[in-house]
């Protein structure tokens, strides 16, 4: 028997043969027995001895041929298995049961106690959603965070892995240094992969492997968003510019599509034609709910995305309005577009959406509510930030206040040689002021 006296219990471990239960073959099933303080649970430890063989004082089975050897050694590691459970359950859980342990050895409730195997499983959970409820970029986030924390480990830490109880801030500091200074990535993407590192962080606390957020406290340096969008001007000139290239001509048509309807890449490759409709009045209106949020977007379809549709209607397949080509394919191409077309910017898929939120909406003076319909916001809070005014909109704005502020405001101007006060008019002068005296 295998007995430990702790602080906390007497703790003991034995094995017997259930003699009730002899097989054809003449074997019987080997069990455990766990006993700590007065409660014992009972456990299969799926082996199946020979009777004959068995030694009811050593636990093992008497000889020493191959099979004999190999079966005592897997009593030896069980046995060793049997107390690591018990040290692991009662550091972690503060107090111990044979039932806890007896679980532990059978798998039931069994937790990952690695930070990497506990992403490992979050992972294969998460692909079995890819479609349902998750999207396959998020997916492709997270093996990519995966991989990085893989390196980072093995680099600065000399393992394959690392136990969940030994996180600590220490961890997350270097962490986001070694994406810093190590692979010089952007404030963003450190932002991105240490959120997702909290997510695994966040699932060992459900879990109860850890007790408390080791990383409490810290918070990654957030990169000043800049939610762009191409100028009027811009947008005119990529609308207008003789492209000849056929394949090219198909993906400005599809960013001048999403100008003007505000619709993401992943919602445009969804996009068939069931989410289109007509109202009384004969305007064609599209709904769906986004991939991203499930947030339902409402848009009317005006004229010019009606005609990009209207011109690749023969080439529809499954009911899709767009055959939309790879997202390494629309960049290598909006260079090629920002190039031809004199534009000193990135063109991005996700800059066509921008340009619906503020040039095509908002600049126009649509309200924030009706837009947040549009685009499908969780939040009008979000909508706000594609209300970044253009320059064309602060000069019209400028325009604007200037012309209903003529001739309403007025400040003196003191005359030396007289103590009476001259009025100068903002505004046309000769003219009386409301405000005047």
């Amino acid at each position: 028997m295998n007995n430990r006296k702790t602080t906390y219990s007497t703790f003991a471990v034995l094995f017997y043969i259930n003699k009730q239960k002899v097989k054809k073959n003449g074997l019987c099933p080997l069990m455990g027995r766990i006993s700590i303080n007065t409660e014992v649970a009972q456990f299969s430890a799926k082996m199946d001895i020979d009777p004959a063989l068995w030694d009811t004082k050593r636990y093992r089975l008497k000889g020493k041929n191959r099979e004999v050897q190999k079966i005592n050694c897997a009593i030896e590691k069980l046995t060793a298995d049997i107390h690591r459970y018990y040290d692991e359950i009662l550091s972690e859980q503060g107090y111990i049961t044979a039932e806890l342990v007896k679980n532990a050895i059978s798998g039931i409730g069994t937790r990952k106690r690695n930070l990497l195997e506990l992403y490992q499983e979050y992972i294969e959970e998460l692909s079995k959603q890819v479609g349902l409820t998750r999207s396959y970029g998020t997916l492709h986030n997270h093996h990519s965070s995966y991989n990085r924390l893989k390196k980072f480990i093995r680099k600065y830490y000399n393992a394959d892995d690392i136990a969940l109880r030994q996180l600590d801030y220490s961890f997350i500091e270097k962490y986001d240094s070694y994406m810093r200074v190590d692979l010089k990535r952007s404030l963003s993407t450190i932002e991105g992969f240490t959120v997702m590192l909290k997510t695994i962080v966040k699932r060992a606390i459900a879990q109860g492997t850890i007790h408390k957020n080791p990383f409490s406290g810290y918070f990654p340096e957030k990169a000043i968003k800049k939610h762009r969008h191409l100028e009027a001007d811009e947008l005119k000139r990529l609308m207008s510019t003789p492209i000849q290239e056929k394949f090219l001509c198909y993906v400005r048509d599809l960013f001048v599509f999403s100008s003007f309807t505000g619709i993401s890449y992943i919602d445009l490759r969804n996009l068939r034609e069931d989410h289109f409709y007509r109202t009384e009045d004969g305007k064609l209106w599209v709904r769906f709910n986004r991939q991203k949020t499930k947030s339902e977007c409402v848009i009317q379809v005006l004229d010019l995305p009606q005609q990009i549709m209207d011109k690749y209607k023969e080439q529809r397949v499954d009911d899709r309005i767009f055959k939309v080509p790879a997202r390494s394919a629309l960049t290598a191409n909006f260079k090629k577009l920002a190039e031809r077309c004199e534009i000193d910017k990135r063109i991005t898929f996700h800059m066509a959406r921008h340009n619906f939120g503020s040039l095509i909406t908002l600049s126009q003076g649509v309200p924030l509510e009706s837009v947040c319909k549009m685009m499908g916001h969780k939040d009008i809070s979000t909508t706000q930030l594609y209300a970044k005014l253009t320059r064309q909109k602060v000069n019209e704005d400028i325009k604007r206040i200037t012309t209903s502020i003529k001739a309403k405001y007025e400040i003196p101007e003191w005359n030396r040689d007289s103590d009476n006060v001259k009025n100068i008019h903002y505004g046309q002068r000769g003219q009386d002021n409301q405000y005047s005296d």
